[in-house]
C-alpha cells in the first residue's frame, strides 16, 4: 500500500465521499481529512482513510482501466456493484461468510465503485506463512473455511443449464494467444497447446455438472480470513455462470504456483490442494462422488491458471518456463 498525498477538499470526489459515501457507514465527518493510498490490483483501487476517525473507504475506478471505453467501463462497474448486491441479498452478509459491502457507483467520476474496506488476513499470507514458517496448520484451517464458503455460493445459486465447456476452450485459447503474442511461447508451445485442449473438448465430464455462479477469481488477495470459519471476499467483477471446478481450478493452479515459486518444492502444494476439493467435496451427499468428479476436471482449470500466470510481464523467463512446463503436465 502506498500513500500518495491528501485528497483536496476542492475536489468533487472529496464532496461524493463527505456527503454520499460516509453517512453509509454510520459517520458523521463535517471536514474529514482524506489520505490516498494505492493498492496492489489490476485495476486503478485506492483507500480512503479519513486521519482523525480511521474511517476507511474503498475506491475502485474502472474509467482508467487498460483500453476500456467509457460505455465498457461503465458496465464492468455496473456488473461488479450489481454482482455483490445479488450475493448480499441471498445471504452473504455475516458470519461465516460475507461479501463486502458496496456502497455507490460514480460514473462521472472516472466510473467509481465504492466499497466498504473489510479488515481481515490475505490467503497470500497463510500460504506464505506455510511456506516459510512451517505455518501448515493454520493454512489448513483457511482451506476448509474457503471450501466452505465456495460450496455455499455454488449451491446456492444454480442454473437450469449444463456447463458450456466451449465458453471454457475459448479463455483457454484467449490466454495461450496472449503468450504468443507476447513472444512468450513459441509456434510449436502454441500448437501443443491447442491439442491438449482439443482433448478435454472430447471428455464427457467437462460438460456434466450444471453451471453455478462462481467468484470468477479467486486469487488469494481476493479472500480475506477472520477468526474460524470466518471468510470474506471482495472483487467480484468476474462472477459469472460456469463450472463450479472453475473456481477449484483457479486455487489448485495458485497453490501450485506459490509452492512452486517460493518453495522450489511443487509437490508440497498437493496436500493442500487435497485437503481443498475433500474439504469442499463433504458439503454434498455422497462425498466420495463429489471428489471423484471435481477430480476429474481440476487438471484443465488448474493448468489454465498456469498459463495465466505465466502471461504476466512481472515473469522471469526462466520460471515462466517453469510454469508452461508444469501447465503442460497438468493438462496432459
Amino acid at each position: 500500500m502506498r500513500y500518495l498525498g491528501h485528497l483536496s477538499a476542492d475536489e468533487p470526489l472529496y464532496r461524493y465521499l463527505r456527503d454520499d459515501i460516509v453517512p453509509l457507514l454510520g459517520a458523521h465527518l463535517n471536514s474529514p481529512e482524506f489520505g490516498i493510498y494505492q493498492l496492489p490490483a489490476s485495476n486503478h483501487v485506492y483507500l480512503y482513510e479519513d486521519q482523525r476517525s480511521q474511517t476507511r473507504i474503498i475506491g475502485k475506478f474502472f474509467g482508467g482501466v487498460g483500453k476500456l471505453d467509457p460505455e465498457a467501463a461503465s458496465r464492468h462497474m455496473e456488473r461488479e456493484f450489481g454482482n455483490i448486491s445479488y450475493l448480499r441479498s441471498i445471504g452473504f452478509t455475516g458470519y461465516p461468510h460475507y461479501v463486502v459491502r458496496p456502497l455507490g457507483t460514480n460514473a462521472s467520476l472516472g466510473m467509481v465503485l465504492m466499497e466498504e474496506f473489510c479488515y481481515g488476513t490475505p490467503l497470500t499470507n497463510f500460504i506464505l506463512g506455510a511456506i516459510q514458517n512451517g505455518a501448515r496448520d493454520a493454512l489448513f484451517q483457511k482451506l476448509t473455511a474457503l471450501a466452505y464458503f465456495l460450496a455455499t455460493l455454488h449451491n446456492h445459486t444454480p442454473h437450469d443449464r449444463k456447463v458450456d465447456f466451449n465458453k471454457d476452450c475459448a479463455y483457454f485459447d484467449r490466454i495461450v494467444g496472449q503468450l504468443a503474442a507476447a513472444g512468450r511461447t513459441g509456434w510449436n508451445e502454441e500448437q501443443e497447446f491447442g491439442r491438449l485442449k482439443d482433448q478435454w473438448l472430447t471428455r464427457s465430464c467437462m460438460w456434466e455438472d450444471q453451471q453455478v455462479l462462481v467468484h470468477g477469481d479467486v486469487t488469494p488477495p481476493n479472500i480475506l480470513f477472520g477468526d474460524g470459519l470466518w471468510v470474506i471476499v471482495i472483487d467480484l467483477e468476474r462472477m459469472k455462470p460456469a463450472d463450479r471446478v472453475f473456481d477449484l481450478g483457479r486455487l489448485a493452479g495458485e497453490l501450485h504456483h506459490f509452492f512452486m515459486r517460493y518453495s522450489g518444492d511443487k509437490t508440497m502444494a498437493e496436500p493442500f490442494i487435497g485437503h481443498l476439493l475433500w474439504e469442499y467435496a463433504c458439503h454434498f451427499p455422497d462425498r466420495d462422488a463429489a471428489f471423484a468428479a471435481i477430480t476429474r476436471r481440476i487438471p484443465f482449470y488448474a493448468g489454465v491458471t498456469l498459463l495465466r500466470i505465466a502471461r504476466n510481464a512481472w515473469i522471469d523467463e526462466s520460471y515462466r518456463g517453469q510454469l508452461l512446463a508444469e501447465a503442460r503436465k497438468t493438462l496432459r
